[in-house]
């Protein structure tokens, strides 16, 4: 029996009065002050009746609240045995407990962690945990369930080609993804895209998530722009890469980041990886994609550099 915590917003004991964001597996750097709970005082006698109501809802409350003892007990009886309930790796912060994810707790009100729920706009890949759109170019597609886990999106399944390094795999011309940075990366947006480019680089054209060599390898790279750049009203960095490979044209890769728009503004890295050559995916659509980078609800922010770099 799995008693793995689902993602969510749960108290900060290191923090009263604020909330944390739980992965699933760790505690991450996001907060937000705790939601607050509005106190409506009992209707007395004569007014009309409401006393009688008010009886009726402190009467129903308690059902309520037996109702509950009954079900944890239950629960505990029937985890018993079933090893420790896992723990966060931040020493000073445990694992969310089941209580955290009752009906009424804090976050009850927070975003699905899942960036595919029904209702989405097909022409947005929506971040809800940093609080931010990307738009879908045409053409392309969000990846429903990706193996990293990252929020993804690329070019079209129609559009898939067998990898010039392994028949066993399909490539894509273009991929774009979006992480929330770790604890174990940079402080700083220009620190982590430096460090970023190259892991991005080697997941894009030196091998896949299971190690197959998809485009024959990295044989060189060269740097064709790095520098400070504006995304959503945050001043973010960026580096780009120009790949050359054994098979195959090779590409474009990128790293972007920049403060997050919700919470304690944890750095966002967005990776662009886009094939050379004739069936390609045009370089310019990289600097469009950083434009349209957006707040949740925010049509307007500008942001981006459009073609001031240059390939």
């Amino acid at each position: 029996m799995s008693n793995a915590t689902p993602p969510g917003w749960y108290p900060d004991t290191a923090a009263p009065g604020n909330e944390r964001w739980w992965d699933g597996a760790g505690w991450t750097a996001h907060t937000r002050p705790s939601a607050t709970v509005i106190q409506r005082p009992v209707p007395g006698r004569g007014d009309g009746g409401a006393g009688a109501s008010a009886a009726r809802t402190v009467a129903l409350v308690a059902t309520g609240v037996a109702v509950v003892v009954v079900a944890v007990t239950g629960a505990m009886l029937l985890n018993r045995g079933d090893g420790p309930e896992p723990t966060a790796p931040r020493s000073d912060r445990s694992a969310p407990s089941s209580a955290d994810t009752a009906d009424g707790a804090p976050g009850d009100d927070s975003p699905s962690p899942d960036p595919s729920a029904a209702g989405e706009d097909p022409d947005v890949l929506v971040d809800q945990l940093n609080g931010i759109t990307l738009p879908i170019p045409d053409g392309w597609e969000r990846v429903e369930h990706p193996v990293d886990e990252m929020l993804t999106m690329r070019t079209a399944d129609s559009e898939a080609y067998y990898c010039p390094g392994t028949s066993s795999a399909l490539c894509y011309h273009g991929t774009v993804t979006v992480r929330t940075a770790g604890g174990t990366d940079p402080a700083t947006p220009e620190a982590i895209a430096k460090k970023d480019i190259v892991a991005a680089a080697d997941r894009a054209y030196e091998e896949d998530i299971i190690g197959r060599p998809i485009h024959g390898g990295i044989m060189s790279h060269r740097q064709i722009a790095a520098g400070p750049v504006s995304v959503a009203g945050r001043t973010g960095y960026q580096v780009r890469w120009r790949v050359v490979t054994g098979k195959g044209p090779g590409g474009y890769v990128q790293s972007l980041v920049f403060p997050s728009a919700v919470g304690s503004e944890s750095p966002v890295v967005v990776r662009y990886a886009f094939d050379a050559g004739p069936d390609g995916v045009p370089l310019a659509l990289m600097d469009t994609l950083t434009q349209g980078i957006r707040p949740l609800g925010d049509s307007e922010t500008g942001g981006g550099v459009g073609s001031s770099v240059a390939p």
